[in-house]
């Protein structure tokens, strides 16, 4: 198979793996309803999607430069449908829907920078960092078509259908990872060192280039998944308090198209970082996505058109630089220890995206999740978060 066929069915396989991520956050008010939940304990439950990821990615990618990464990719997928396909049919309440929810974390751990690596042991130079773009693309389009799927589903027949329809794509992706991915282990770059301990990052660690753009990322993953899981209950309630004018759609239809405009921003992102400087491009992002936290959280006290604008302009800020912060983790690893690179990048980012939705809720139910003034708080806090990221991000990459 040639390399642009390839690229092209890994994407298709990665869109079909996530499609179904982003179920709950999309169906979280009436999770939140039925289950009589509190909004600490909704943050818990998206943010075990993340905390499950934390745990298994560091062994899961690091196997992939000693293993194929098909055997990863199938292990991954086949987990994600069973995750999906037991919250349909099995969840009863807050502590299976945790223990699914982790389930699923650790399905992702093995799909997303396992179907990445495998892309990037294939190509090199500008060709890879379009690819790490496109894969970032794909993942994004499927996050935010969730939304809208998991919102019509759930209309058209329940929230089972949403997560039923999940399960089936993941085994679909399951199917294409077995056809296209090769079966022979990961071949070694001529004078790369051994690869040393399987856990052991210390060789990461010391490699300040990566772990500028790893920084970057964790905060990125902190902003991304606090928004992704809080929006449509956010503006849910924003237009159950305001009102909205007639034209603008429903809170899972506006992320949806949130989401897809990111999308066009993260490419335009990686293209003009190729041409302006990734540092450039990392600093006008993460600046522009603090100031929109902010205003989002404020938002909620004006009016729901307001708030939508906010929303959008925010999560444009947050994809600015999503593919620039992964393809710089790429090209700042050392030959041979791509995969454990990889495997702390995402093990830290996505550490950033338990903590981030975890955190809005502790701050919704402190300051009162009935009060719209809780959520300049519950975003504002990400606001903080971005900043001291950034000044890390300066402080390990200065001549990146």
């Amino acid at each position: 198979m040639d390399a642009s066929r390839f690229v092209a069915a890994i994407v298709v396989a990665q869109v079909l793996a996530q499609i179904g991520a982003f179920t709950l956050p999309a169906l979280l008010p009436g999770y939140m309803a039925r289950w009589q939940l509190s909004a600490t304990e909704a943050g818990w439950l998206i943010g075990a999607f993340f905390a499950a990821y934390v745990a298994a990615v560091p062994l899961l990618v690091a196997l992939t430069d000693r293993l194929p990464a098909r055997r990863i990719y199938l292990l991954g997928t086949a987990l994600t449908a069973a995750s999906h396909l037991g919250f349909a049919f099995l969840a009863e309440g807050f502590w299976s829907a945790l223990s699914l929810r982790a389930l699923a974390g650790i399905g992702w751990a093995g799909c997303y920078m396992p179907g990445l690596k495998a892309l990037a042991d294939r190509l090199e130079g500008a060709a890879q960092s379009r690819a790490v773009s496109w894969h970032a693309a794909g993942v994004g389009i499927a996050g935010a078509a969730s939304f809208l799927v998991a919102g019509t589903l759930d209309a058209l027949a329940g929230p089972q259908a949403a997560f039923l329809f999940g399960g089936v794509a993941a085994l679909v992706a399951f199917g294409i990872g077995a056809a296209v991915l090769p079966a022979t282990p990961p071949r070694r770059p001529e004078g790369a060192p051994p690869p040393g301990a399987l856990l052991d990052f210390r060789p990461v660690l010391r490699n300040r280039a990566a772990m500028a753009w790893i920084a970057g990322y964790t905060v990125h993953t902190w902003e991304m998944a606090a928004l992704r899981a809080w929006a449509v209950t956010f503006l849910a309630l924003v237009i159950a308090r305001h009102g909205a004018p007639a034209w603008l759609p429903g809170p899972n239809l506006l992320f949806t198209l949130a989401g897809l405009l990111g999308i066009a921003v993260s490419i335009l992102g990686n293209e003009t970082a190729q041409r302006f400087g990734r540092g450039r491009v990392v600093a006008w992002a993460m600046g522009a996505a603090a100031l929109m936290a902010v205003l989002t959280g404020l938002s909620a006290m004006v009016s729901a058109p307001l708030a939508v604008a906010c929303v959008l302009l925010w999560n444009a800020a947050i994809y600015l630089d999503s593919s620039a912060l992964t393809a710089g983790t790429v090209q700042g690893a050392e030959p041979g220890r791509c995969g454990a690179t990889m495997g702390l990048h995402s093990m830290c980012g996505y550490a950033g995206g338990f903590l981030g939705p975890l955190g809005v809720g502790v701050a919704l139910d402190w300051a009162g999740p009935e009060d719209l003034a809780a959520w300049g708080l519950a975003f504002g806090h990400v606001a903080l978060v971005t900043l001291l990221g950034f000044a890390l991000l300066r402080r390990l990459g200065r001549t990146v």
